[in-house]
């Protein structure tokens, strides 16, 4: 495994630095855009281009590239709500996603606003809805981008972090330890379940601002009937 490993890693450490930040950026800028989310990896671009960070110059500088290619597409998907939202929707593009998810992004935007758009950074689908959403809405860019950028940060500072932790650990080991490369796999698969376990626990108590009005009755509610 260390063998395989260390020439994984060295591959993606003779990319060019720059190059290697730039498609970061722009792979996260692809993740977070108006539904190429559902498609494109972001979040493995970002890890793997983060293994070959090599100081805290580099480090830094893949942060800022992952936030800013973030928020351009964060605002790539905002714009397109705002211009084409609707025609969108009603798309093919849009068929496919389902009007459920339609539905759900925008009751969960209704009921909590700017908080719907930091929370949904951390989750699956609503994450490519919500800022075509927002750009449907009456939200300002202004505001949508002051509760994106801290979710961005976060989100980027996490990933980038875990990618050179994993490998520089992995590299100070693999001359002394013939196991080193299961250190790297175990730091990725713990933080593959910490993520799990976050989107699950949001996703569980963020489900009652998402489902109908219907869903939200307590069981003891009279109904028209009663």
């Amino acid at each position: 495994m260390n063998d395989v490993l260390g020439w994984l890693l060295d591959l993606v450490q003779s990319v060019d630095p720059v190059a290697r930040t730039i498609l970061a950026s722009v792979g996260i800028m692809l993740e977070t855009s108006v539904l190429i989310g559902l498609i494109v990896p972001g979040d493995t671009v970002v890890i793997v281009a983060s293994t070959a960070v090599s100081g805290p110059v580099e480090w830094i500088a893949m942060i800022l590239a992952v936030i800013v290619g973030a928020l351009i597409g964060e605002s790539i998907g905002f714009a397109l709500g705002r211009w084409f939202g609707p025609r969108i929707r009603a798309s093919r593009l849009g068929r496919w996603i389902g009007e459920a998810h339609w539905a759900r992004a925008e009751r969960y935007l209704d009921r909590r606003g700017g908080l719907a758009v930091f929370i949904s950074r951390f989750l699956p689908v609503l994450h490519s809805l919500i800022p075509l959403t927002v750009g449907m809405s009456t939200m300002s860019y202004r505001r949508f981008i002051s509760w994106t950028l801290p979710a961005c940060v976060i989100w980027s500072s996490a990933y980038v972090s875990v990618g050179a932790l994993a490998a520089g650990s992995y590299r100070e080991l693999a001359d002394q330890l013939h196991w080193a490369g299961y250190v790297f796999v175990g730091i990725i698969v713990l933080f593959a379940v910490a993520v799990l376990l976050v989107k699950r626990f949001l996703q569980r108590s963020e489900e009652r601002h998402m489902g109908a009005a219907s869903d939200e009755a307590a069981p003891d509610e009279p109904t028209a009937q009663d």
